[in-house]
């Protein structure tokens, strides 16, 4: 190959390099991921970060090995976590099939899917509406919140009003549900003070949001020929403080079952 040659084929992979940084939006080629610094340091959404902190203190306290849990929207840690996550968590396949478009140093064959949860109805305490199941959502004058990534926000909710109202075929049942939708936000967070603003009667999510919330929230089962289950997934980065695979094993052991199990999340 002439040194042409080499130079274009040099420029072309630098412009593919800038095309995926700008593809994925967060990621930042210029940060170094180094994480090795004797902490844990695990990374994801909101939603699943209460199991998971409940774990790592429960794996602090058997070991002495510290695990920092940081979740939240991902553009508040997402450069923290590409200097120096051990470990990124997903609330959903989805959602960590667009994490790594952006954590370049996991790979997708590594991915751990560790738990599932089913989607539930969430009502205000004391259930006002007497909402009983799905069909009750449908009936004109309900006030429905749903999550939605809107193409710029990953979360898991994404697209599950959708999937819960379509499940039997009937194109009714989308539009019916989609005339009392009052607010589409994006990520979890935003749907609970939605759902908390008093303007909702119902939130369509997942059950770990009414189990850590039950001082304003119950829920209702849905019918299991409604109901969708996602999953909460890992992956270990391969430069990983020695001792994240300690904390993997223990998250797929008995007692972390147990801690997961109180909120909802079952194998």
């Amino acid at each position: 190959m002439n040194r042409f040659a080499l130079f274009g084929a040099a420029v072309l992979a630098l412009l593919s390099t800038a095309s995926l940084a700008k593809a994925s939006g967060l990621y930042d080629p210029e940060v170094a991921h180094a994480p090795k610094d004797g902490v844990i340091r695990v990374f994801g959404p909101g939603g699943p970060h209460s199991a998971f902190i409940k774990a790592a203190a429960a794996f602090e306290a058997k070991t002495g090995v510290k695990v920092e849990v940081v979740f939240g929207p991902e553009s508040k840690w997402t450069k923290d976590a590409q200097a120096g996550a051990d470990m990124i968590f997903g609330s959903s396949e989805q959602s960590m099939t667009a994490f790594l478009e952006t954590y370049r140093f996991v790979d997708s064959r590594d991915v751990e899917p560790l738990f599932i949860r089913r989607s539930v109805i969430v009502v205000p305490k004391g259930n006002p509406k007497a909402i009983a199941g799905f069909d009750d959502l449908l009936q004109p004058g309900m006030r429905i919140v749903v999550t939605e990534g809107k193409g710029v926000y990953n979360t898991s909710g994404t697209g599950l009003w959708e999937d819960i109202a379509g499940r039997l075929g009937a194109l009714e049942d989308v539009r019916d549900l989609r005339a009392n939708i009052v607010a589409f936000e994006k990520g979890s967070g935003a749907s609970f003070r939605a759902f908390k603003s008093g303007n909702a009667d119902a939130w369509l999510t997942w059950v770990h949001w009414p189990l850590d919330h039950t001082e304003v929230a119950d829920f209702v089962e849905l019918e299991p020929e409604r109901r969708i289950y996602r999953v909460t997934n890992t992956v270990v980065s391969s430069d990983a403080d020695p001792a994240t695979e300690d904390f993997l094993a223990f998250l797929k052991g008995p007692e972390a079952a147990a801690l997961f199990a109180s909120e909802g999340w079952v194998q």
